[in-house]
């Protein structure tokens, strides 16, 4: 994907005494008195800010924060508790400005955070006149924020239209490389898990993984329709039989490419969904009435990882059983160590993945780990992402 690339803007020279507009994501969590409790994604917009200021441009950064309704800013919608993160990170003071769509006093060499650009009324509906206004404040644009790519609003896609300049930060151009690398230039095989409770959130992601990948592994309540729809007992386990038809077709479409879903031949089950409850290893065809599937069994985790290591990319989106409790965790644990084990290029992404990476301590060992939840699954749909149109409709001129 041809974009312009902030990173080559300043090799060129192109960037000092301009005014640098930087869409970050800073959308962190916190507790109840306003303080961060993660700061990954502060500490991962740092790159661009630092790059813009030692270029010598006069840089603003923006981000939403939380859900606030536009036009009422309420205190806790407000990137005060972010200023003073981003200030500690930088190892300076970051000015946070409020009211700022009609004009921003900043000189090159300083930093500012412009406050919540969803307070801005017109902002989610990408209003046109917000954005020209947006657009006006700067020389270049600068979209980092990957985790609001799948979204068209003024601050992430109109601006990008309106700017003289529109290009990737150096997050966002590491996401579209890591993306081009498994998905649209992958090395074969190409092996996706894809995980979660429910057919019906991923079922479009994986009819298109059908069309592109070797082998497509499905977890959690996802692989109960799946042994469903191979006739396979699955007791009071998760699951959703109106969709057995539709994964079926997507096994079908998978053989007649000669490529493969990989159905679980063994499980882990308990007769309730606690961390406390006895597990037992059974094979597939004997899951009894009153058992719960939690977890792939043994046979089926070793199956799997030797898949994975034979890959020659994996895209992963979600743990394969319940890797919360200890005693069903043994299956993710597996598919994670032999990922990271594995000499192909893997792409991580969504929350319960990252927290599986975090539990093995394999960060180290993943090809790439994406920051957008959404924005990845919506990649993994075959859409093309509104914030990567833009910026290759403004690289083509």
């Amino acid at each position: 994907m041809n974009v312009i690339r902030f990173a080559d803007l300043v090799a060129q020279g192109r960037v000092a005494g301009q005014r640098v507009f930087i869409r970050a994501d800073l959308n962190v969590p916190q507790d109840d008195s306003g303080r961060i409790t993660e700061d990954t994604r502060i500490r991962a917009s740092i790159p661009a800010i630092r790059m813009a200021l030692d270029a010598g441009a006069a840089v603003m950064v923006t981000s939403h924060l939380g859900r606030p309704k536009e036009g009422e800013f309420k205190p806790e919608d407000s990137l005060a508790p972010v200023a003073q993160r981003l200030g500690e990170l930088l190892g300076r003071e970051v000015p946070l400005v409020a009211n700022w769509v009609d004009g921003v006093d900043v000189q090159p060499g300083q930093v500012v955070l412009l406050e919540n650009c969803r307070v801005n009324k017109g902002e989610k509906k990408n209003d046109e006149a917000l954005a020209r206004k947006m657009a006006a404040l700067c020389d270049i644009f600068v979209h980092d924020a990957f985790g609001t790519a799948h979204r068209a609003e003024a601050s992430t896609y109109g601006i990008a239209q309106f700017a003289k300049v529109a290009c990737a930060g150096p997050l966002l151009a590491a996401e579209i490389d890591a993306i081009t690398k498994a998905i649209a230039q992958p090395k074969r095989p190409l092996v996706a898990i894809v995980a979660g409770s429910k057919v019906s959130t991923k079922l479009t992601i994986l009819q298109s993984l059908a069309n592109n990948v070797d082998g497509l592994v499905v977890g959690g309540g996802i692989a109960n329709t799946f042994m469903l729809a191979e006739g396979l007992p699955i007791g009071k386990s998760l699951a959703e039989p109106d969709l057995v038809g539709e994964a079926k077709a997507v096994i079908a479409a998978m053989k007649a490419r000669g490529a493969e879903v990989p159905i679980p031949v063994d499980v882990v089950v308990a007769k309730a969904f606690k961390a406390d409850a006895p597990a037992t290893v059974k094979a597939a065809a004997d899951v009894a009435a009153d058992d719960m599937i939690l977890d792939i069994g043994p046979k089926t985790a070793q199956m799997l990882a030797d898949k994975l290591k034979a890959a020659g990319t994996i895209v992963w989106n979600g743990p394969v059983g319940v890797f919360e409790f200890d005693a069903f965790a043994k299956g993710t644990e597996t598919v994670a160590r032999a990922i990271a084990d594995s000499d192909a290029f893997s792409i991580a992404g969504g929350g319960d993945t990252l927290a599986a990476i975090a539990k093995y301590g394999i960060e180290k060992d993943i090809g790439y780990i994406t920051t957008g939840g959404g924005a990845f699954l919506e990649v993994l749909e075959g859409k093309t992402l509104p914030a990567f149109e833009i910026l290759a409709r403004r690289a083509a001129g």
